[in-house]
């Protein structure tokens, strides 16, 4: 059975307790590495001027705390596999539902399941979304 490497674990501990729960849930089935969570001022206006960002501080759910958004790709991380993130994704969403969650993916902003339709695919980005 996968299991989080201490990086991965680190971050996820940075999250929202109900996106612990789900994360925890997705590592039992799905082997992938939680790459970002919380992200303080300095982490967050670099990820903007580097363009993983389309926000500034503190207007990221990354910004709260505990973290309202974590990063998560499938392992071996490869930025390209947009096929494996939408698996995953797909998974992810379902594991949210299935404890009451409602989780925004970021290559499907929308929520529409099209990411063909997003101008901005981040595809390892996982959000709380509060009904």
């Amino acid at each position: 059975m996968p299991s989080y490497s201490l990086r991965s674990r680190r971050n996820l501990d940075s999250a929202d307790p109900r996106l612990i729960d789900v994360f925890d849930e997705v590592i039992k089935h799905f082997d992938c590495s939680v790459i970002c969570g919380h992200r303080d001022m300095v982490q967050q206006e670099a990820a903007y001027h580097s363009g993983n960002s389309k926000v500034t501080w503190p207007n990221s759910m990354h910004n709260r705390s505990p973290s309202r958004a974590v990063d998560v790709l499938p392992y071996p991380i490869d930025w390209n596999d947009r096929e494996g993130m939408a698996h995953l994704a797909g998974f992810v969403i379902a594991t949210g539902k299935s404890k009451g969650l409602n989780i925004k993916w970021g290559g499907d902003w929308a929520q529409d399941r099209k990411s063909s339709d997003t101008n901005f695919f981040d595809g390892g980005h996982y959000e709380i979304v509060d009904a």
